[in-house]
């Protein structure tokens, strides 16, 4: 199993010290650094200034935003940031959310697994650098009766292949993402529940393509907190755990409420998001069971560390992200030591 690091959004307080652990992560020997987008910082942007400044770590999206970028573009990006790299770019993609492709970026939120099969085929059929055409329910590629022409792309990614990436929750969305993607980036997983959520569905999917779970990055995104009191540890992620599970998307779509259900928490998924959406977000907070933030963090000593790193590995992850907090750059330094610390101590390094 693999280590990776995940900075998160830019603009979320700790840029000052984002670079920094990138090039710690860089140093310790992290398999990749991610960034993520949502409504204020772009990934791209991020994944080229932490590349510029590091020497080895690979740099991945987490994701790019589909309804955000025609597929040309992406892969034109992806093209450019793999030479800019050296060859050390993983495309992370994902549909976002209703309230973010509609209300941000206006385009509708509606078929989003075959938006995101038509993005990928045109991703990748660009990036082979033939000549781009393509006809699908969502894209044509050149538009029809008019001046354009198939086009190829000019630039040369570093390698012929670059790893592809889906960000993947609902069932649906996970089985087409083992079929058509190289690996999949989960959220809020829990090693004793990964197999019944996620990965019976990746491996459906890659049957479905004839392939096997061989080679497929498994790759989740787990806080890490370090320190004694557990449940301490755990009301640190209280806020971000009742924000995704209450509050992202609507009442009706929202994919983090009904996996926190998948992971029998039906009771306690409806209550936060009944306060969140009320306004209460400080009760939605409270309301967020501590079971549910330590089956899916990494919280306590480097020794309960590595015990969950363990679980995780044996329930078939790949990559492990770890998100490290802290309130200080030593803290979270300290973290990403643990890691690597907690990995050697669990004879997975």
């Amino acid at each position: 199993m693999r280590l990776g690091i995940n900075l998160g959004y830019w603009g979320a307080g700790m840029d000052g010290d984002n670079l920094a652990v990138a090039q710690e992560a860089d140093r310790l020997g992290y398999d990749v650094c991610w960034a993520a987008e949502a409504y204020g910082s772009d990934a791209p942007t991020v994944l080229a200034w932490v590349a510029a400044k590091t020497e080895r770590i690979d740099v991945g999206s987490a994701i790019m935003q589909i309804p955000a970028r025609q597929p040309a573009m992406t892969a034109m990006t992806a093209a450019t940031l793999d030479s800019l790299t050296g060859g050390r770019f993983r495309l992370g993609l994902g549909v976002s959310g209703p309230q973010v492709s509609e209300g941000w970026y206006g385009v509708k939120f509606d078929k989003p697994l075959a938006r995101t099969r038509e993005y990928v085929e045109i991703v990748r059929k660009a990036m082979t650098r033939e000549r781009l055409s393509y006809e699908g329910e969502h894209w044509t590629l050149p538009l029809p009766g008019g001046p354009g022409k198939p086009i190829k792309l000019t630039v040369h990614p570093e390698r012929e292949h670059i790893p592809l990436y889906i960000a993947a929750i609902g069932p649906k969305n996970l089985e087409q993402t083992g079929e058509i993607a190289d690996g999949a980036l989960l959220i809020f997983p829990s090693a004793a529940h990964l197999e019944e959520t996620a990965l019976r569905h990746i491996r459906a999917g890659r049957e479905k393509a004839g392939l096997t779970m061989e080679g497929f990055d498994v790759c989740p995104t787990v806080p890490l907190a370090l320190g004694d009191d557990v449940d301490a540890l755990a009301d640190v992620f209280r806020p971000y755990t009742a924000l995704y599970v209450g509050g992202m998307g609507s009442r009706k779509q929202n994919f983090y409420n009904q996996l926190a259900q998948r992971m029998g928490y039906e009771k306690e998924a409806a209550e936060i998001q009944d306060k969140y959406l009320a306004g209460d977000k400080a009760g939605a907070a409270a309301a967020v069971p501590q079971s549910l933030i330590d089956q899916t963090s990494l919280l306590g000593s480097v020794e309960r560390i590595a015990e969950r790193m363990t679980a995780y590995a044996e329930a078939g992850v790949t990559t492990l992200t770890l998100a490290p907090a802290g309130f200080t750059l030593d803290e979270r330094v300290a973290a990403l030591r643990a890691g690597v610390e907690a990995m050697e101590r669990a004879g997975l390094a």
